[in-house]
């Protein structure tokens, strides 16, 4: 991070000096596009608890944090040409994802089972031992995995050009992403066109998105995969009481189900038409369409799924059998009977509209709606609202709601309902039924004369946000979001 800021503020000293530079005496001005560089840091911190984990197959401890730290830096290459750099972090530490090798949380790992698809580094084999033969874990729980926590890294470059006029727009983008499990490559152009001096404005927007899995499976697929029927006399279940739903030990467990996904590619294709009018001095209204194609590897690799249909096993302590499915169960674990399977392709339809009317010189209402539907059977709606409060010339206040509500795909059932006849399944609680409200207030503060300075970064704005996120399920979020704007003279 330190080594990006260092570039990213170098760019900037850089673009100063060709910016006050002028070799032509009777060069015509006008006025930039954007007059000096800018330069956002921004700050979010992100913590949520539920009960319905996607990788304990619809139950299990949801516990998440993450702060997200991003750098976003606007050079003006001239009076026409802006360059736009967002680099960032995304560190989290997940309870649910710890539980794609629950095993460890007894300290029972004994190689790291489950985190990594390759068979080597997976410490299968005769470098595994005995010692242990009763892991426990439990989907209630936080493993010590090393899947517990990881860091997603980005950088998106924007490029874009205005006309003379600033009637005309156009640009383009590219961005790359990384994590454990998965890299994103994109690029994408735009263009924006202003009409009837500058009240109408009509916009074009296409992205692709190159993706790439590296899946990671649940311990005990992973170890069915290496070695096959005879799995549980070698790698990490050589020595490891299996246990039947009565608690007696058994070698049936054997997940036929299961085969590794062939295709680890993901691609995104979108493209967007944005449509504003000013209708009145106190009255606009926009509009939204956008048209979305998936296609490649649309199932998370780890998410576990039980059938109706298929005998219960569990690793751990019997006696938690019973109390599996709440938080009383501290010491036992289900063994998955296969991975969700989801179609291949997916086509999304987002529809949505903006209305924002100016109250008078200290209040503005502000609107959003939004329609989606795609052929997976999903349908959502979601409206917003803002009023921001105009407290002084410098201070904001803009409290705001977001409702939210979807029913379930067609390939969503909850933990244990499945059966494994079906093509297509999922427990997935974020694909399955229900409605969230989210309360938040913000504060902002701007400075037009960029009066508080550090070295020669003068402050333009800064804010605060903080939301509160609550769902029919019962998770729940909080997040705190923090920006400061410097504009560097």
């Amino acid at each position: 991070m330190k080594k990006i800021t260092l570039f990213i503020l170098g760019l900037i000293m850089i673009s100063g000096t060709i910016s006050g530079q002028n070799t032509d005496s009777t060069k015509i001005y006008k006025k930039k596009v954007l007059e000096n560089a800018e330069v956002d840091f921004l700050m979010s911190l992100y913590g949520q608890n539920g009960e319905h984990s996607a990788v304990g197959g619809g139950i299990g401890n949801e516990e998440l944090k993450n702060i997200t730290p991003t750098i976003v830096v606007s050079l003006p290459l001239n009076d026409d040409d802006v360059l736009t750099i967002d680099a960032g972090l995304s560190a989290y530490s997940s309870a649910s994802s710890s539980n794609i090798n629950p095993f460890n949380s007894s300290g029972a790992s004994r190689g790291g089972g489950g985190d990594d698809d390759d068979e080597h580094e997976h410490g299968g084999g005769s470098n595994i031992g005995t010692s242990n033969p009763n892991p426990t874990g439990t989907p209630w729980v936080a493993s010590s995995g090393a899947s517990k926590s990881d860091v997603l890294t980005s950088v998106h470059v924007d490029y874009s050009h205005s006309s003379d006029s600033r009637n005309f727009i156009w640009g383009s983008n590219v961005s790359v992403s990384n994590e454990f499990d998965y890299t994103s490559a994109g690029f994408g152009g735009n263009i924006t066109g202003l009409f009837n001096e500058k009240n109408t404005e009509i916009g074009l927007k296409s992205t692709i998105y190159l993706d790439q899995w590296r899946p990671i499976y649940p311990t005990e697929l992973h170890e069915f995969s290496l070695y096959g029927s005879g799995f549980l006399s070698k790698g990490y279940f050589n020595g490891v009481n299996v246990l039947n739903q009565d608690g007696i030990s058994t070698t049936n467990y054997l997940p036929l189900n299961f085969a590794p996904f062939e295709k680890r590619a993901r691609n995104s294709y979108s493209a967007s038409v944005f449509f504003s009018q000013i209708l009145t001095k106190r009255l606009q209204v926009a509009l939204f369409f956008d048209l979305v194609l998936q296609q490649g590897l649309l199932s998370t690799p780890y998410h576990r799924i039980y059938f109706a249909d298929k005998p219960d096993y569990y690793i751990g302590d019997k006696t938690y059998i019973p109390f599996y499915t709440t938080p009383a169960n501290i010491g036992v674990f289900q063994l998955a009977d296969n991975v969700e399977h989801l179609p291949s392709t997916r086509f999304k339809i987002p529809v949505g509209a903006r209305l924002n009317y100016y109250i008078s010189e200290n209040f503005v209402f502000r609107s959003y709606y939004r329609y989606y539907t795609d052929d997976w059977g999903l349908k959502a709606h979601t409206v917003n609202i803002d009023l921001p409060v105009k407290i002084s010339q410098a201070i904001t206040f803009t409290p705001s709601y977001r409702y939210y509500t979807q029913n379930q795909v067609d390939y969503y059932a909850p933990y244990e309902t499945h059966l494994s006849t079906e093509k297509y399944f999922t427990s997935d609680p974020d694909l399955a039924r229900f409605t969230s409200n989210q309360y938040s207030i913000a504060f902002n503060y701007s400075d037009i004369f960029n009066s508080l300075k550090l070295y020669k970064f003068g402050l333009k704005n800064a804010n605060l946000k903080f939301s509160h996120y609550s769902r029919s399920d019962g998770l729940k979020a909080n997040i705190v979001s923090l920006g400061f704007k410097f504009i560097f003279e």
